[in-house]
């Protein structure tokens, strides 16, 4: 056997050192910074931490250990990405995410702001939620999966909300256009008169539900909203659900995403609110002009101006301890921002919110408001860029907000093309102020919904935002969902909504007449007979099929597998897959699978987690939104995103706050071997709720254990 040449031996060599060096330096360092902060951990019978400290920062560091126990694997990937990293562990799959965190220049933006912009609470809670990641890692070793990382700092927590923001309203897929080998749109001329994001989506639907309801539309006077984002159901832009008290007033409970310190989305005792993903034009292409004498330089109101020429430098995994680092230009336009050299162009990228680290301060003061008036000003920060939000509180006020870090363009434009990057014309430095974005505050109708449709619909009657009120460089979307067409007619039919009502309309199971694919069945339902039986039976049974996604129904498996890549494509754009073809290939599946066609729905839609196998109802868009990857060799849909973390709170007439939740799978997200893995499954599958504990006395009754964090390796 030949001897391995010097270089590769060398390589493995150095490779074995590396894996030998300690992965957590100094852990006793680590351990005793985490052991400065005062928190109790009670988890009640579902698994869910409910975390007490004395102060905020204290709740912090408590959220982000008890998080760490049930998906430190994710908390650590993200911090992995946020380094610009991740390819040193993913490989290539990973290189796109370090390469924007280059490109957007994330680090240099954290780093100037960081001391200055964010209040010293803030910061208070980032180094606390830091450290409690820090200490986790330090007792569990073993799960550390890179060296160099650690120590978490408070940075690292600000600069994931910087780097994942953008990705919500498509700066992404900007990114990817340009990288493709020709210019995708036009540039724009003055007239007179989204495979990056398979790191954190995984290209799975992103959606989501809200609608609240007044006191005026409840049949007991009661207000309610429901809080139901869609989200894949693992990874990073998962949901984890906590609560957060603390002596200093900090008492919320809701959604967190791993490596975030504060709740998302969620309620305290006074008030609640919900997100939804909205799509304004929040991102501008500028083609740049180029000196032909210097590639380097770029064309600014009749003056040559230098580009910032950087080098990132991305370590990609090859195999094992192996690896490879690949050097790629980073450029940066100090007018425009960052830009991409390409052989068609070059382009610079601009975008809402760009610059910005103040998400987890605009999110601190909406956990900690406690009355509308509060809230409002935390939304008038502007630092979450996109997302609706829905809101409701114990004096009965019900709130829409179409949320959006829109820059104030010039009129003339059109905004969805490319831009002319050599005019100043062409340049924003404003936002629109909270007063101008759309939205509908306590409406005559009593309801308020967002299932991410247009603004323009949110309710019934005079009060909805129409677009003649705004500019049209705004870009604001015009189009429909299932969603919001079932839920502005259950809502909307309903005087005296129960709250039996309520929750039904949240997990309603039909499609609208008014959805576009009513229009597709009736075409399916036309097709030429065929003489393949099995196409002509699914060309028969799809045009029986009353709409429905209900779990017994025996033509949804047929007509759902049909319709939702047709579908798909007609609502973003793409080429629209041929009729009968579609109808052939997924008849065939399912025959070959069942043996028959008119299979119950729910024995194809299906939630699998470990050894847990179980029906569902609903499907992709109706307000019981489930969305499945498949079918495969067996014929089922296996759900990967949709409903997930669902929160539905009221407050009565004397303001007392009560609220049920449901998980797709429990608080254990990567613990196999906990009994909290997938305990909330079975719920979830039944369309059930279980309660929320806010009071210590409520979660003690319904108590599991008690610890602080440390404790339970100290106990082993």
């Amino acid at each position: 056997m030949r001897k391995p040449t010097v270089v590769f031996a060398g390589i493995i060599i150095i490779g074995a050192l590396a894996g030998c060096q300690p992965k957590v330096p100094n852990p006793d360092a680590l351990i005793r910074a985490g052991q400065q902060f005062h928190c109790r951990i009670l988890r009640d019978e579902w698994g869910v931490p409910h975390v007490f400290g004395r102060t905020d920062a204290d709740a912090a560091y408590g959220l982000a250990y008890a998080h760490c126990e049930d998906d430190f694997e994710t908390i650590f990937e993200g911090l992995l990405a946020i380094r610009g990293q991740l390819s040193s562990k993913m490989g290539k799959e990973g290189a796109p995410i370090d390469y924007l965190v280059h490109l957007l220049r994330i680090w240099d933006t954290v780093s100037e702001k960081y001391g200055t912009v964010l209040s010293p609470e803030v910061r208070g809670i980032c180094e606390a939620y830091a450290a409690g990641v820090n200490h986790y890692a330090a007792l569990h070793q073993d799960e550390v999966t890179a060296r160099g990382i650690l120590p978490s700092v408070g940075q690292d927590i600000v600069a994931g909300f910087v780097l994942k923001a953008p990705f919500f309203f498509g700066v992404d897929n900007i990114a990817k256009e340009l990288m493709g080998d020709k210019r995708k749109r036009e540039i724009a001329t003055k007239q007179v008169a989204q495979a990056i994001d398979q790191f954190f989506f995984r290209g799975q639907e992103i959606g989501s539900n809200t609608f609240a309801v007044a006191p005026s539309r409840s049949a007991d006077g009661k207000t309610r909203i429901d809080i139901n984002s869609h989200q894949p159901w693992d990874g990073p832009a998962a949901w984890y659900e906590a609560h957060v008290h603390s002596e200093e007033g900090w008492d919320c409970v809701g959604g967190v995403f791993p490596g975030t310190p504060v709740i998302l989305h969620g309620h305290n005792r006074d008030l609640g609110w919900a997100h939804t993903v909205n799509s304004p034009d929040l991102v501008d292409v500028y083609v740049l002009t180029m000196n032909p004498d210097n590639p380097n330089q770029y064309q600014l109101d009749g003056q040559w101006y230098d580009l910032e020429v950087r080098q990132a430098r991305i370590r990609v995994r090859v195999f094992g301890p192996i690896s490879w680092t690949v050097t790629r230009e980073c450029l940066w336009s100090p007018h425009h921002g960052p830009v991409v050299r390409q052989p068609h162009g070059v382009y610079a990228i601009r975008f809402g919110g760009m610059g910005d680290i103040r998400q987890v301060e605009q999110w601190y003061r909406m956990d900690k408001a406690r009355n509308l008036s509060e809230f409002q000003d935390a939304m008038r920060m502007r630092a979450i860029a996109s997302f609706n939000v829905g809101y409701a509180d114990k004096e009965g006020n019900i709130w829409y907000l179409h949320n959006m870090a829109m820059p104030i363009r010039a009129e003339g434009y059109d905004w969805k093309k490319y831009l002319p990057g050599d005019t100043s014309e062409t340049l924003w430095s404003e936002y629109l102020p909270l007063e101008k974005m759309p939205q509908v505050l306590n409406p005559a109708s009593g309801f308020i919904q967002n299932c991410n449709n247009t603004p323009f619909q949110t309710t019934i009657g005079p009060e909805n935002p129409t677009p003649e009120q705004f500019s049209p460089t705004c870009g604001l979307q015009t189009d429909m969902t299932n969603r919001g067409y079932r839920a502005l007619e259950l809502l909307g039919a309903d005087e005296s909504i129960t709250r039996d009502e309520f929750l039904a309309y949240k997990f309603d199971v039909r499609y609208s007449p008014k959805f576009m694919a009513t229009d597709v069945v009736r075409e399916i339902a036309a097709l030429p007979t065929q003489e393949d039986p099995v196409v002509q039976e699914a060309i028969d049974m799809i045009g029986k099929w009353d709409f429905s996604a209900d779990r017994s129904n025996p033509y949804a498996a047929v007509a759902i597998t049909v319709l939702t890549p047709i579908v798909k494509a007609q609502m973003f754009n793409h080429k629209v897959p041929d009729l009968l073809e579609t109808v052939t290939e997924n008849a065939h599946i399912l025959h070959k699978a069942f043996g028959r066609l008119d299979v119950p729905w729910e024995t194809v839609n299906r939630l699998r987690r470990g050894d847990v196998d179980l029906g569902l109802e609903g499907g992709p868009d109706t307000l019981r939104a489930v969305y499945g990857e498949g079918p495969g060799e067996d014929g089922c849909l296996v759900g990967m995103a949709g409903d997930c973390y669902i929160l539905i709170a009221e407050w009565d007439q004397d303001g007392k706050v009560f609220s049920e939740s449901i998980h797709q799978y429990g608080a254990a997200t990567k613990d196999k071997n906990s009994s909290h893995y997938a305990d909330q499954a079975p719920l979830f599958a039944a369309c059930k709720l279980k309660p929320v504990w806010l009071d210590e006395a409520d979660i003690r009754a319904h108590l599991e254990r008690e610890y602080r964090p440390g404790d339970e390796v100290t106990a082993q």
